[in-house]
């Protein structure tokens, strides 16, 4: 038996407990994780709180990530004793996640956990932070610069937004954050914004063609700000979109891509290639400051991931929350 967040519905209906659950049931693999640390992301939550149907399978033990120590490995490029770090492939959607003591996951989905980076550390990043260092790359190979102009960052005190904040300034941009709560303005500028952009400019509909604001731009909310983000963006900028916590529509014309050359680049964080990945967590070890993954963490333990998740999609979290095993 191990102990794990366990998410079952049946004909009595939904339920989300954490208590023992037997290790029969784990899934196939090449490769046991002692899982040490994870983290609880906005689709994490969705999942707790069966507020949208993440979960294709059940009885489903939750969690995308996960970072400890492997067990067992038939697998060649693992051994017993690695340290190692999870994030997506469907784990906690469609097979048994890392919210628990144990996880058996296939070794092609693994990286190595970077020898700076505690596994504690590594999930205070998680899925959130690993995604907000594929957009910084997206953004880099646009070929955009320091010194370019302001990159926008919406949803800017979330997982995504904070870690985004934090890698732009430590690179060097100017960051414009957005953000609907004013009370964490002094939050983001210690994460090193330079400007706060009120949301309401953002997520109500704007004209097809704005100012032109930004020299790129990461969108982790979708919908109307996404849309008013391509519009400000500045001839042949870049906007990339990771997110959809204002919805999965996309209510915009052709205009900013036509008649300014602004590329939308899809950030995909679940099925990313592995030298992505490992390009990505390399990234994440040398440009990210412990500093700043001090003040974007909180950590509460297994036993409270599920009431947390419910606070985390009342919008009453900041930053990333790290789950200890």
């Amino acid at each position: 038996m191990f102990k794990a967040l366990l998410l079952e519905k049946d004909d009595a209906g939904f339920r989300a407990t954490v208590r023992g659950v037997d290790e029969a049931g784990l899934p196939e693999g090449d490769v046991t994780v002692s899982v040490e640390y994870s983290t609880l992301n906005y689709k994490d939550a969705l999942a707790i709180t069966n507020k949208s149907p993440i979960v294709r399978s059940w009885p489903m033990v939750a969690g995308i990530d996960g970072a400890g120590t492997v067990l067992a490995s038939s697998h060649p490029a693992w051994q017993a004793g690695d340290r190692v770090v999870h994030n997506g492939w469907g784990v906690g959607e469609t097979r048994w996640g890392c919210l628990g003591e144990r996880a058996r996951l296939k070794g092609d989905w693994l990286v190595a956990l970077p020898s700076s980076l505690s596994a504690r550390q590594a999930m205070a990043i998680g899925t959130a932070g690993y995604t907000a260092m594929l957009a910084v790359i997206a953004i880099e190979k646009h070929g955009v610069e320091p010194g370019d102009g302001p990159v926008l960052v919406t949803g800017a005190s979330g997982g995504v937004g904070s870690v985004a904040i934090a890698l732009l300034a430590r690179l060097g941009h100017q960051v414009a954050a957005a953000t609907g709560r004013p009370q964490e303005a002094a939050y983001l500028r210690e994460l090193g914004a330079a400007e706060i952009v009120e949301r309401a400019e953002l997520n109500v509909p704007g004209k097809p063609l704005q100012k032109e604001r930004w020299a790129a731009a990461i969108d982790a909310v979708g919908s109307h700000t996404l849309v008013n983000a391509l519009a400000q963006t500045r001839y042949g900028g870049i906007v990339a979109a990771c997110g959809l916590a204002q919805g999965f529509d996309l209510p915009a014309t052709v205009m900013p891509f036509i008649l300014r050359g602004v590329t939308l680049a899809g950030i995909d964080s679940v099925m990313a290639p592995l030298a992505l990945r490992q390009e990505a967590w390399r990234r994440l070890a040398r440009d990210l400051d412990a500093g700043a993954l001090d003040l974007i963490t909180e950590e509460v333990p297994l036993d409270d991931a599920i009431a947390k998740a419910g606070v985390l999609l009342a919008g009453g979290v900041r930053g990333r929350i790290v789950v200890r095993i």
